[in-house]
């Protein structure tokens, strides 16, 4: 399943745009139990944005898939890259607490033309 894209009319200019999906839910592939999260995406859109619903319909796909949150996060942001080409895109993810752990994984692609130096 893809993400579907729409044109971004304001290409010429790098702008950051950031999503957050407050009830990420996937299941874990050790012991079938559910892993509930945040996920937060920035990116910096080059000729394409990220149709919001297909995004939405991407990320509930993985309500009943057993996948490691550390994956997660890295194939959602190869999605993100594979489908709307980003100047730049991070994908964090923060995971609640199992075993008295709370993970929070990033993983980003490129280099942010906005980000402070």
């Amino acid at each position: 399943m893809a993400i579907e894209t729409l044109e971004n009319k304001f290409r010429e200019r790098p702008y950051e745009i950031e999503l957050e999906a407050l009830e990420f839910t996937s299941l874990c592939p050790l012991t079938g139990a559910p892993d509930f999260g945040t996920l937060t995406i920035r990116y910096v859109p080059g000729e394409l944005l990220l149709e919001l619903k297909s995004l939405r319909d991407f990320l509930t796909s993985y309500r009943q898939r057993k996948i490691l949150q550390e994956e997660v996060v890295n194939e959602l942001l190869d999605e993100i890259v594979r489908s709307a080409s980003p100047r730049f895109a991070e994908v964090v993810g923060v995971f609640n607490v199992r075993g008295g752990l709370t993970t929070r994984v990033r993983a980003h692609f490129g280099e942010n033309p906005g980000a402070d130096a």
